[in-house]
């Protein structure tokens, strides 16, 4: 578990294919941290931690890693959202984020504003039922507050720390980006979905 607030910007080293999944080994700062077998969010993946030394660690993904976010994409120098798993007496200062990536997002316009900046992004339609206004959504692994909701299209406000600290410093039109959605409105919309479809089988039997 994890809560958005990204605490190091850190650099794949190398990517090393391994049958249908990946090796991944990034620097960070954080490496002195991490114990082998340590979960850590690499750009909002939850990841395990192999191999940690002081400088660095490797960490493998699996094919449907690879199928559902953005790490097969994933190439020396690329820097990557690093977070190291929360801890029982941390303070919760983004939301509860998983790190179990739903799908990517596609940015379709940045814009600058007086105290950031303003980024539109496109989202699979599967998805739109679980982002609301002023609702939380997390982009790669960073906590964000959804300003507004057009349809598949959503955009959020970035202060300049955010894009100092984060790869959203980079982002730029066509930058595919990992999301996941609030993991309680996806659990709510599932167990009503389920709750009226039950509802509707019995009427129907009826």
């Amino acid at each position: 578990m994890f809560t958005g607030l990204i605490q190091d910007l850190g650099t794949i080293v190398a990517v090393e294919p391994i049958g249908e999944g990946a090796r991944v080994h990034v620097r960070t700062e954080l490496a002195p941290e991490l114990k082998p077998g340590d979960s850590i969010s690499v750009n909002g993946v939850c990841l395990t931690a192999i191999e940690p030394d002081d400088i660095g660690f490797a960490a493998d993904a699996i094919p449907q890693t690879l199928q559902h976010s953005t790490t097969g994409e994933l190439a020396a120098g690329d820097q990557v959202n690093l977070e190291l798993a929360l801890r029982s007496e941390d303070r919760l200062g983004g939301h509860l984020v998983q790190g179990h990536v739903d799908s990517v997002a596609t940015v379709a316009w940045t814009r600058e504003e007086d105290l950031g900046r303003r980024v539109a992004l496109d989202i699979p339609d599967a998805y739109t039922d679980f982002v609301v206004d002023r609702g939380s959504i997390t982009l790669n692994g960073v906590s964000l507050t959804v300003a507004e909701v057009n349809g598949n299209r959503v955009e959020v406000a970035l202060i300049p720390e955010t894009l100092e600290r984060t790869t959203f410093g980079f982002a730029v039109e066509g930058t595919r980006i990992n999301l996941e959605v609030d993991a309680m409105a996806k659990q709510i919309a599932t167990i009503v979905e389920k709750y009226l479809a039950r509802r509707t089988a019995a009427g129907d039997a009826a």
